[in-house]
């Protein structure tokens, strides 16, 4: 490192300062660290680990860059000191907000709200259920809800003259079984393939088909990005498959907006209802320490059918993900009116 010099020793020799040296090497380090990172967010991959790790975590990396740019700065190691800015402008560009936020401009055609919760192995259960009965969404969408789970939602507010007639499900125990309730008609469609449950539907939101479809694929963990990165694959077919129809995906995605699986979802079409409510950068895991640091998994994407106008994060008890409450309004599609328009 070309860290400044001092003067030492009875006969003038010129030997670089210690300290110096090492705060210059620690900058230079934690630079580099975060270079890949942001290299790949740049370059649009999410490599191997630990880099999709640490991408989920992408704007929390101004902290050590900036602890970089101070010691290069004590260091007085120029390269240093222009490396770590180039680095928090690059960090700054992108934790922006990705995807787009332009309004629907056709005739509102209904409102309805949506719920999200991954209750964690169904430990979460016993808090969702009265946070439920105070947001009364419309439909709700519940991760990890394994065979217990399934069953208090079902007694609570299932049956005939329940607030949720309607559910698809698939169920499992532990992280495998999920669970979609709805105030509104559900028509059965494929589950969406994975290694935990994945169910879909089409809703008759007042007299509007409305394809709705749970996502929890694999967390990237290491040795499973393979994976990960398949059953996110799987979601993006989901989502191109819709031809123009109304759609929500909503659920645990184990992914953020800095993953390039993920945007790819974004690129067909969908956009993110919390960022549409001006809540993208918002943590909803890990929640014991969310709000103040975290990362946003938990997503409700919507086609362009829709607005989103509002997006609130839940605390349930006992599971390590808020929850994601989104009121949707659906509007008329538009096309624009080509030469062979009738």
């Amino acid at each position: 490192m070309e860290a400044t010099a001092e003067w030492t020793g009875a006969a003038g020799t010129r030997r670089p300062s210690r300290g110096r040296t090492a705060g210059a090497w620690l900058s230079g380090l934690l630079l580099a660290a975060v270079s890949v990172v942001v290299g790949c967010r740049a370059a649009d991959t999410d490599a191997v680990t630990p880099v999709p790790q640490l991408l989920a975590f992408l704007p929390w990396l101004l902290a050590p860059t900036a602890l970089a740019l101070l010691l290069a700065l004590l260091a007085r190691w120029r390269t240093g000191l222009v490396w770590g800015v180039l680095a928090l402008a690059a960090l700054a560009w992108f934790t922006e907000p990705y995807g787009g936020t332009d309004e629907p401009t056709g005739t509102a055609l209904a409102e309805f709200r949506v719920l999200t919760s991954n209750v964690q192995f169904g430990r979460g259960t016993p808090s969702l259920v009265p946070a439920i009965r105070r947001a009364r969404p419309d439909i709700v969408f519940v991760e990890e809800c394994e065979h217990r789970c399934s069953a208090t939602l079902e007694r609570t507010f299932g049956g005939p003259r329940g607030t949720y007639p309607y559910r698809q499900a698939v169920d499992g125990a532990g992280s495998d079984g999920s669970v979609i309730l709805s105030r509104f008609p559900l028509k059965a469609a494929p589950a969406v393939p994975g290694t935990m449950g994945m169910p879909g539907a089409v809703a008759d939101v007042h007299g509007h088909a409305v394809r709705i479809q749970l996502a929890h694929p694999m967390p990237p963990l290491p040795g499973q990005l393979s994976v990960w990165r398949r059953e996110l694959g799987a979601l993006r077919a989901y989502a191109a498959s819709g031809a123009g129809a109304p759609t929500v995906l909503a659920g645990d995605f184990n992914a953020s907006q800095d993953h390039a699986v993920f945007r790819r979802i974004l690129a067909t079409g969908l956009r993110d209802g919390a960022g549409l409510a001006g809540a993208a950068r918002t943590p909803s895991w890990p929640a014991d320490t969310a709000p103040p640091f975290g990362t946003q998994i938990d997503h409700v994407l919507v086609s362009r059918d829709f607005s989103a106008n509002s997006a609130r994060f839940l605390d349930i008890a006992g599971t390590d993900h808020r929850a994601l409450l989104v009121d949707l309004t659906l509007h008329q599609h538009t096309q624009p009116r080509g030469p062979n328009s009738e």
